[in-house]
């Protein structure tokens, strides 16, 4: 096969595998630069004791709403990259099922909104509702969905890398499984910031080293 049907083979529509992935990578940058800049310029807002989530109610809710949907698209094409990158390699079944996954729970739970608690918008509950709505509970799944997606995915993935590369997935998933069940319900927003962190930081580097393996 030549290196002309090769190129071609990895662009279907006008889409390279590499813009692909690098969608991908951009999905954990977005989410939560977009989310952290919100958080500190609504007023009101207090990241210590509201999650992210709730941005997307009140009067700029939309904000977030978008944030998730669009995070979640990056992510699917992302997912559509890896299939083709890892075709006929480890990882080349779960590792773009799961980063679809990801996607799909970023979509449905921005598409989903959390009830009014932890006093975000004006208003709204001190603590948690005394009841959820369906469309809460929906939103819960959705950011289950997508950060549990993804924590398996730094494990499924470890298994195309070396030894120092294997390592640092797996270490990803166990302190990003730390840090977010965590049992203290003090400060569990933030820590749900850092665990968002770690896996979408982990989704960035290996989108990105995909890209410039291909390349090699």
């Amino acid at each position: 096969m030549t290196s002309t049907t090769l190129t071609q083979a990895g662009t279907t529509r006008g889409v390279s595998t590499a813009t692909l992935l690098t969608a991908g990578a951009a999905a954990g940058p977005l989410f939560l630069g977009l989310g952290l800049a919100q958080a500190f310029t609504r007023d009101g807002f207090d990241l210590s004791r509201q999650p992210l989530s709730l941005l997307a109610l009140g009067e700029h809710g939309w904000i977030q709403i978008a944030n998730f949907v669009v995070s979640g698209l990056l992510a699917l094409a992302g997912a559509a990259g890896f299939r083709r990158a890892l075709r006929g390699g480890p990882a080349a079944t779960w590792g773009p099922a799961l980063v679809a996954a990801l996607g799909v729970g970023l979509i449905v739970a921005g598409v989903l909104r959390a009830d009014p608690s932890m006093g975000w918008p004006a208003g709204a509950p001190e603590g948690n509702p005394e009841t959820m709505s369906w469309h809460s509970y929906g939103h819960g799944v959705g950011a289950m969905l997508s950060f549990g997606s993804l924590t398996v995915a730094c494990l499924v993935f470890a298994r195309r890398f070396g030894r120092v590369g294997a390592l640092a997935s797996v270490l990803v998933a166990l302190a990003t499984v730390a840090v977010m069940a965590w049992p203290d319900q003090d400060g569990v927003s933030v820590r749900m910031v850092l665990g968002s962190a770690l896996v979408f930081g982990w989704l960035t580097t290996v989108s990105l080293h995909t890209i410039t393996e291909r390349k090699h």
